[in-house]
């Protein structure tokens, strides 16, 4: 089955569009996942429950590359709950290159007896069920966990994201005015490290699953703490 996805800048009433695809998907993982529903997008971002998620993949295209691991970690703006964070290295469909190995340093013996995205899917739909997925760069992880959902369950994946990289670029990406164009001042870097580095936050080892979605949990708490305020309505930073 197939479902209709907004674009990728679309703003939506997700609570609505989740009721609208409880009603239109067929398995009953996906049923469950929208039926539980997700907050209003007036709701303060201080009182929102957030999943920080990251994937690693064999590549950057969703349709020939598939995901190599996954990094999950549920927190608030007051707490990271470490306790709960979930890693799995996944049985990628696709096949490993070197390349892919050295950039994130997953090897073809992790990845022999790993279980599949179809063994792993229900985890998945479980820790994201009732939160709000923050990422950077919603690109990958929307892609990617879509076309995993497509091969194994025959039916798409969607849900609400806070990507911290458009948040970055909505600070530094605007038109130079005349003085920056006179200049030639370069534009910021808005990749994970650099933008931690914005707010002081600790340089990591990139392009571990887990690693990068603490480093997207901490960046959104340094986003809003600095930019924007715990009574922002969560609509104006989603997705």
């Amino acid at each position: 089955m197939t479902i209709a996805h907004p674009s990728a800048d679309a703003v939506l009433d997700w609570p609505a569009r989740f009721d609208e695809l409880s009603q239109q998907a067929s398995h009953p993982a996906l049923q469950r996942f929208y039926r539980a529903g997700v907050v209003a997008a007036h709701t303060p971002v201080e009182d929102v429950h957030f999943l920080a998620l990251d994937v690693e993949t064999t590549g950057l295209d969703a349709q020939s590359h598939s995901i190599i691991s996954i990094g999950m970690l549920p927190f608030t703006l007051r707490r990271i709950q470490c306790q709960h964070a979930h890693y799995q290295v996944i049985q990628p469909v696709s096949e490993l290159s070197g390349k892919s190995v050295t950039f994130h340093h997953i090897t073809h013996a992790e990845v022999a007896n790993a279980p599949t995205f179809g063994a792993v899917y229900e985890t998945l739909l479980n820790a994201m069920t009732g939160k709000v997925i923050v990422v950077h760069y919603r690109n990958i992880e929307r892609a990617f966990l879509n076309q995993a959902f497509l091969e194994y369950l025959g039916e798409g994946l969607q849900f609400p994201v806070i990507d911290t990289m458009q948040l970055e670029a909505r600070l530094h990406r605007q038109k130079p005015g005349w003085l920056g164009r006179l200049l030639r001042r370069p534009q910021l870097s808005i990749r994970l490290a650099d933008s931690r580095a914005r707010y002081n936050l600790p340089m990591y080892h990139a392009h571990h699953a887990l690693t990068d979605a603490l480093a997207a949990a901490e960046l959104l708490q340094a986003q809003v703490a600095t930019h924007h305020g715990p009574s922002t309505p969560l609509g104006s930073l989603w997705s």
